[in-house]
């Protein structure tokens, strides 16, 4: 069982309230996030993620047996999003590895080598990071969020810099990674990746709330 519980959930910066008492429950498989641009949608995917504290309201994570919250979950979060960057002067493959080591995870050869083909990114594994096209470091961004086969994938925009082919294996891995034991969080404006989505929540409605797509 995996389940989100979202109570009053507020967040101001300095003057500027971006979410106002937002009340709400997930317990399917993929949401999507949508809203003009500043209606919140990444200042609410960092607070389900666990990397941003909300002004007011709480966020709690069902997994399994057990309840917590964001921050007590996050190793089993995986993120991936624009202002989240690996280090440029290891190469991908050495960048995997580091995440592996921080997360004690002992991955073979053959693991990595699955990880980065199912990404699309076996044929710049090993230049720099910062050497990349923005589209091959998205690749590189989404690898590492899925090496720990994380509960809860938060995806901010995740088609962002990507051409059409990157863009569907977007899709493709969504699809692969569905599950009844895992929620997938896609923020995004675009069409096609909402369309991805079992439902959306729409920030910018004055009462937004979940609407199920037929």
């Amino acid at each position: 069982m995996i389940e989100m519980q979202v109570h009053q959930l507020s967040h101001r910066y300095d003057e500027q309230t971006v979410l106002k008492s937002l009340t709400f429950s997930w317990s399917g498989e993929v949401l999507g996030i949508s809203g003009s641009n500043g209606s919140g949608k990444s200042t609410l995917i960092r607070i389900l993620g666990g990397l941003l504290t909300p002004t007011r309201g709480s966020v709690a994570w069902t997994i399994g047996d057990i309840d917590g919250t964001p921050t007590y979950f996050r190793t089993r979060i995986g993120f991936v999003a624009p202002y989240l960057e690996l280090y440029e002067g290891l190469t991908v493959r050495e960048n995997l590895r580091f995440l592996c080591d921080l997360r004690r995870i002992v991955p073979t050869n053959n693991d990595l080598d699955r990880l980065l083909e199912r990404v699309q990114a076996v044929s710049f594994a090993d230049r720099p990071y910062g050497e990349l096209s923005t589209g091959q470091r998205q690749r590189a961004k989404i690898g590492s969020a899925l090496l720990h086969d994380p509960s809860v994938l938060c995806l901010d925009e995740p088609g962002s810099n990507l051409d059409a082919g990157g863009r569907q294996r977007i899709a493709e891995i969504i699809d692969q990674l569905r599950s009844p034991d895992r929620i997938i969080l896609v923020a995004t404006n675009q069409p096609d990746e909402l369309t991805l989505c079992d439902a959306a929540l729409n920030l910018s409605n004055p009462t937004p709330d979940i609407e199920p797509f037929s």
